[in-house]
Order: structure tokens, then sequence, then C-alpha cells
């Protein structure tokens, strides 16, 4: 599904209650951009593991394929690929990190999720990793090592996790202004810290947006990516609801959105043991959102 909207920029502080907003933001049901769908209070069941299917290729070189500019050069906006192209589904992980959790991250708290990515290699799960420039900046080594690992792809997730358009979960507003700029100083974050599988697509914080702030950065000639599944991920307690939540909405070419923060998102991990061969038994292949939209 293509629309066409537009975002950008940073700064400042918030508080504890922020980190709430920011991490509820990327995939809460209640989004005003978010797709539909509440996880369940009953547990899905444990799956039983299943062969791994053969990573996706990787992108070989080539430029990752955008979608054409809307009215007004505005940003493109991709939610799902095909109904209709095959058993397809990419899952894409949000690296949060605003502004003020440098000083938490320094008292211990972690905001990375390195067992995750861990799983998703011995499951050989191609995935997006949506990451703030902020997460970049504080886990240089991981972005390094998840940018040069050909199963993911690194896309652009802000500089910290603020607002481009409102009402938004009460998080700080990126001024229309500073739309473009805020994108331009994620990828340039990356690019500091030797990230080098980096894809030219952007997810809103909160998945908030409006045509003026698609127009603001399209310059950058990034896609705009959303979602059409809500894992439900974000502050859960239990994994079984997630992942039930996942596995009953997937369709095909659907774009499921989950966390890779370990602290907001502490039970996602246990949920993708789930999902995956659930998802396989299924005759799902898992590919990255680059895959999606080539296929097109």
């Amino acid at each position: 599904m293509i629309h066409s909207p537009r975002a950008r920029r940073v700064l400042a502080p918030a508080a504890a209650a922020l980190l709430c907003g920011a991490l509820a933001a990327c995939g809460a049901d209640d989004s005003p951009a978010a797709g539909p769908g509440k996880p369940s209070a009953a547990s899905a069941p444990a799956l039983k593991p299943t062969a791994p299917t053969a990573p996706a290729t990787p992108a070989a070189g080539s430029p990752a394929p955008t979608l054409p500019p809307g009215p007004g050069g505005a940003a493109p906006v991709f939610s799902h690929g095909k109904r209709d192209g095959g058993k397809r589904v990419a899952l894409t992980f949000d690296a949060d990190m605003t502004a003020d959790q440098d000083k938490r991250a320094a008292r211990g708290e972690r905001f990375d999720n390195p067992q995750l990515i861990a799983t998703l290699r011995r499951l050989k799960v191609p995935a997006t990793v949506f990451m703030t420039g902020k997460w970049a900046e504080q886990y240089p080594a991981q972005a390094r090592s998840i940018g040069g690992d050909p199963l993911f792809e690194v896309a652009n997730h802000s500089y910290a996790h603020h607002a481009f358009s409102t009402p938004c979960y009460k998080l700080p507003t990126v001024p229309l202004k500073g739309a473009r700029a805020d994108v331009e100083r994620a990828f340039d974050a990356f690019r500091r810290a030797g990230v080098k599988n980096t894809v030219p697509y952007f997810r809103f914080p909160g998945g908030c947006h409006n045509d003026a702030v698609l127009r603001a950065i399209g310059p950058t000639e990034a896609t705009a990516v959303q979602w059409d599944v809500v894992s439900g991920d974000a502050f859960a307690k239990q994994a079984g609801p997630v992942a039930e939540t996942v596995l009953s909405q997937v369709k095909p070419g659907s774009v499921v959105v989950m966390h890779c923060t370990r602290s907001a998102a502490p039970v996602t991990e246990e949920a993708i043991r789930r999902i995956v061969p659930g998802l396989r038994a299924r005759g799902y292949e898992f590919v990255r959102v680059s895959d999606l939209i080539a296929g097109r």
C-alpha cells in the first residue's frame, strides 16, 4: 500500500515518562498511524521449531529499491508488500534511544538486545533494523555488526526518536523546518559508526506523520516505511500474547513492527523463538523490507 507523506528533526531530553511514550509510540496499537491489532490475553502455545529456510539473497552492491516520490516531491509511504506475491513477511525492529537516555545507559540500563540479534542469526532470519542515530552512537560496535551482516539492513528511525508531527504520544517535536536535517543527522551517525548496509528507508517515531512533513523530508530521497502488523512487544510482560498477535495477523507481504530495546521490550527475543517456526510452518519466507519493495 502506498500513500504519500513526510518528516524530520530532533533535540533535547525529556524524562522517565517520555521513554514509555517514545517506545509505545513505535508499536502501540492506538497510534494514529499504526496498523490494527491488539495482543490477546491468551498465551500462544510453544511451537515446535522447524528447519530454517535459507536467508533472503543479500543486496549485492546494488542500491536498495525505493518508491517514486509523491505529489510535490513528498516522501512515498510503504506499509506492506503485494498481497498476491507469495507468502513473504518482513520482520522489522526499532532500535530506539532518545536524547535523554544517555545518562540512563551510563547507569547500566540496556537499550540494546544482542540476544535477539543472535537468535535472528541462529534462525537465519533476514530483518530490517530501524535505528536511531543515538542508538548507533551508544552501541557503535553492535551497529557496525548488524550493518555488516548480509542478513540485515539498517534503516533510519530519526536521530533521537522525537515526533515529526503532533499529537504523537507527548514526544518532543522536531520542527518542520528541521525534519530533513534530523533524518540526515541519523544517517551521518550511521556513517560515523561504520554501518555498511544502510538502506534509504525512514520510519517516523510513533508512525506519526502528515503531508507537510512528508514533503519536508522528500529531498532525502528516503521511502517512509510504516507497518501493517503491530506486535505489541513494547513493555509486554509475556512473550505468548506477542507471538499470538503476530501469528494471527500476518498476511502475505506483511511488515511487522517490533523492538530491539531490551529495557522496554524484554520479551521480544522469546516471542521470536515462537513466531519464526510458527510462520515457517505455514509456508512463510522471511525477507527484508527492501525485498518487499523490490517485489512490488
